[in-house]
This record gives C-alpha cells, structure tokens and sequence, in this order.
C-alpha cells in the first residue's frame, strides 16, 4: 500500500496505522535528521559506497561515517554486503529512495517558495 494524497486514498489517513509502525517510522526520521546522514543516505540510494569512499565524498571523518551507517543499519534505512575485508553499504530499496527524495523536494520548494503539490 502507497501513501497517496488522491480522493481514492483519503480514507487510509482516517485510520492511524499501528502504533509500532509509527514507532519504528519515527526512529528512521530521527536518523534523517542528521544532515550528514542526509548526505550519506542520498549518494546510498544510487550506489554503492565502502566508508572510505563515503568519508571522501561527504567530507567527514571515516570514525563519524562508520558511526552513521551503523545506526542507518539499526533502523533498516541502509543494507551492506561484505566482499572480502570491505563492508559495502545501499540504501535499503525503493521506499527510502522515495522517502529522501521526497524530503529533498519538500525541501526545494520551500525555500525556493514554489507552491506544493496538489
């Protein structure tokens, strides 16, 4: 099932979802909250990455990207795959790749001042 704004799907909204998935939904917000983890998460959704990589193109410490990741694990936002002595991370699937983007497009409009969607 899709979160949809349409007239099809307002009835959903009337019915709050259970209370564990609000819960675990809230942990992974919190983990966006961090605009490094932003930035991690964002370059995840189109590849793959080790830490190193990560650290580079994020411009932070290898120990504070290790940091993030593992708790971008914890609540299931990322995936990593072991080849050898590397740990390769990705975002976790379609979901959080709609999820960041939509938080990024969110984002543009609001400060650019362009009107929502409808």
């Amino acid at each position: 099932m899709y979160a949809r704004d349409d007239g099809a799907g307002a009835e959903m909204w009337q019915r709050l979802p259970d209370r564990s998935l609000t819960e675990a939904a809230a942990e992974s917000f919190r983990m966006l909250a961090d605009p490094t983890r932003l930035r991690i998460l964002w370059l995840l959704c189109g590849a793959e990455y080790d830490v190193g990589t990560l650290a580079e193109r994020t411009d932070a410490a290898r120990p504070a990207v290790s940091q993030h990741l593992a708790k971008l694990r914890m609540t299931g936002l990322v995936r990593s795959r072991r080849e050898g002595r590397r740990v390769y991370y990705r975002a976790r699937g379609g979901h959080v790749r709609r999820l960041l983007g939509e938080a990024i497009e969110a984002a543009t409009h609001h400060l650019s001042g362009l009107p929502d969607h409808d």
